[in-house]
């Protein structure tokens, strides 16, 4: 069985311990408070408005604003829902897990024997991420809807999520838009070992005993940590939506 590079262990989010672990990327422990590492990457601009969101007068309560109730909680749990089983029913990664040889996840009319191509599954990949950008931004504006709706003092604090995400919004784009290609060298070693694994076994004579049904593997391996890397950052990509449901649950 294929071993994925070990890593020292460090505390931190499910996504960035699940990429150390299967990538060749060590990620040191940050020793930079959260305080810090936000003033890097707010420019002056967003520095200001979430100044005068977090120190200006409360804005007026919104009227006429749907209030929060049971169907709402019902939403945001039929939204992550959703989008869990959009990454886990993904057809590519069906077919991988149904079909099982390597060769099968492959373009129509690919010969067979074909080598099987990362950008596959890096486009899906990337196609998860849209629907889950989209699909977690409509819901987190509805859920600052409410909540402006509420108090002035979660009014502001809408105004204060809105700063936030319209601040750190691009940063976090092309934060995410890097997992994918750190899953390609992943992808490659899966791949290379077993066809090591066959080689070997080829060359002394005990081909017999892992065809056909070890062929192929790989891929499943890869299939299940893509799909496990995905469902972690679902929930990074969800914990702003928590923290609203959070607030609007009080009383």
């Amino acid at each position: 069985m294929v071993q994925a590079p070990q890593r020292t262990a460090f505390s931190g989010p499910a996504l960035i311990r699940l990429l150390a672990r299967l990538t060749d990327v060590d990620v040191p422990e940050s020793g930079q408070s959260l305080s810090d590492r936000l003033s890097q990457w707010l420019g002056w601009t967003d520095a200001i408005a979430l100044s005068s969101a977090l120190n200006g007068n409360p804005p007026a309560v919104a009227a006429g604003a749907r209030a929060f109730g049971e169907a709402e909680e019902s939403e945001c749990a039929r939204v992550r829902t959703s989008l869990a089983n959009a990454i886990v029913g993904d057809s590519v990664f069906a077919a991988a897990r149904r079909r099982g040889p390597a060769s099968q996840v492959l373009p129509q009319g690919a010969p067979v024997d074909a080598p099987v191509d990362y950008a596959v599954f890096r486009q899906r990949y990337l196609s998860m991420q849209q629907s889950m950008e989209t699909g977690i931004g409509t819901l987190r504006g509805r859920l600052r809807a409410m909540l402006a709706a509420r108090t002035p003092a979660m009014a502001r604090l809408a105004v204060v999520d809105a700063v936030m995400e319209r601040a750190l919004s691009e940063r976090e784009r092309s934060l995410l838009a890097a997992v994918p290609g750190l899953l390609a060298g992943h992808f490659e070693r899966l791949r290379q070992a077993e066809q090591q694994t066959l080689a070997d076994a080829e060359a002394s004579g005990d081909a017999a005993t892992v065809t056909p049904a070890t062929p192929g593997a790989w891929l499943n391996t890869f299939h299940k940590d893509m799909q496990s890397v995905l469902l972690a950052e679902l929930d990074v990509r969800l914990q702003p939506v928590e923290g609203l449901l959070a607030a609007l649950r009080t009383r």
